[in-house]
């Protein structure tokens, strides 16, 4: 990145979803993470695709253009916006992924609906452990792995990792210093806004800081994260929006790939994508310090061993 306000190339991860990926992984997924950057009239193409990715398959240029109201040269600005090189590549795309949605066992359009207040209780937690599931299954697979790996790197070589996110991000940041505590990191999860800008104040080139936020557009974690680069110190988002304020902010870039609905904004399904990405950061750095990893989860498990109640044996 040029600057904390400029995006590195793509091959850092800013660039676009997926980096390194073939663009017809998860296309809908891609375009729903760019979808708040968009101009007005790209987002009405996009709005138009997303609303029935089959038909949109089927359409010409020209058709798309018109049932979305914009012109053919912004469907072609469109398609190049979410990576493709021109409209028969997203077409192609739309098409191979509509094939495999129809071979699917059940029926993702009314399972992966939103919760309504129809639904008895059965439904409301089908649809629930459907949105979840779907949530950590596409987020590992648009999740730029060479992205991931330097980010690993960096949190190997790290001096002391701080971590900042607020409202349900800041669970997952406390969960991820709670990892990295376990197995002899130094680590540090901030929640409170001044002392995340503090902390980050006394960061280093040594440092990592790891910004949390589903928008990507929560002040309080982008100006930590913002300070903490200032300083020097290698920074990193997990955001579901690849092109949102505090991706900018940072240097690497990892994406989620939730769909927040009603009943379950901010809360359930993005907690879950980013404590998906929590883990694969983990486990990376975990397999690289693998000695030193078993010797901390022993030593940490014999501490609070002794803090469980005994099984009582069942009576005959």
């Amino acid at each position: 990145m040029a600057s904390s306000r400029q995006p590195r190339a793509s091959a850092s991860g800013t660039g676009s979803v997926g980096a390194g990926r073939a663009p017809g992984s998860g296309t809908a997924v891609r375009i729903r993470a760019l979808l708040p950057a968009m101009q007005p009239s790209m987002r009405q193409v996009a709005e138009q695709v997303l609303a029935d990715t089959g038909t949109a398959a089927t359409l010409t240029i020209t058709e798309l253009a018109v049932a979305s109201g914009v012109s053919e040269a912004t469907v072609i600005r469109f398609c190049k916006t979410i990576g493709f090189a021109g409209y028969p590549q997203l077409r192609l795309a739309l098409a191979t992924e509509a094939g495999r949605a129809q071979g699917a066992a059940r029926d993702d359009r009314d399972i992966g609906s939103d919760i309504g207040p129809g639904d008895d209780l059965a439904r409301v937690v089908e649809k629930i452990a459907f949105a979840d599931a779907r949530a950590v299954e596409e987020t590992g697979a648009q999740l730029d792995i060479a992205v991931l790996k330097r980010v690993v790197e960096a949190l190997v070589r790290a001096r002391r990792v701080d971590l900042y996110g607020v409202g349900a991000s800041a669970f997952v940041a406390m969960d991820f210093q709670q990892k990295l505590h376990r197995i002899g990191r130094v680590a540090f999860a901030w929640a409170d806004t001044h002392a995340a800008l503090t902390s980050a104040a006394l960061l280093g080139p040594k440092d990592v800081a790891i910004g949390i936020s589903h928008t990507g557009a929560t002040v309080d974690t982008i100006d930590a994260l913002a300070q903490a680069r200032a300083q020097g110190a290698t920074t990193v988002a997990l955001t579901n929006f690849p092109r949102s304020p505090i991706a900018l902010a940072a240097e690497h870039v990892l994406t989620t790939a939730a769909r927040e609905t009603t009943f379950r904004s901010g809360a359930m399904a993005s907690r879950l994508a980013q404590l998906t990405v929590v883990d694969c950061m983990f486990v990376g750095v975990a397999q690289r310090t693998y000695t030193n990893t078993l010797a901390a989860v022993a030593a940490t498990r014999g501490a609070v061993g002794g803090r469980r109640t005994p099984v009582p044996r069942r009576r005959r």
